[in-house]
């Protein structure tokens, strides 16, 4: 199945997350199929930029979301 999450990267002590589509079934740090975003919790504000047709669009193929990616999605639609 596959799924709408965060896999992180950046430095020990400064995490950046992009926001990816990948198999649920494979570990976090794997290869992903398309990055619809990103999100950077080290500003004030946090940085999210998150392409919302691609995700529409995954979703539309049958992709679940995380729950923290909803929770972003839900902010970055705020921002709009």
């Amino acid at each position: 199945m596959l799924m709408i999450r965060l896999r992180r990267g950046g430095a020990k002590h400064n995490p950046i997350y992009r926001v990816v589509v990948s198999d649920s079934r494979k570990a976090t740090d794997s290869k992903y199929l398309d990055q619809v975003g990103f999100y950077n919790p080290n500003l004030d504000p946090p940085e999210i930029r998150i392409d919302l047709e691609k995700v529409e669009e995954w979703r539309g193929k049958g992709a679940g979301v995380s729950e923290t990616v909803q929770s972003l999605i839900r902010k970055a639609q705020q921002q709009q």
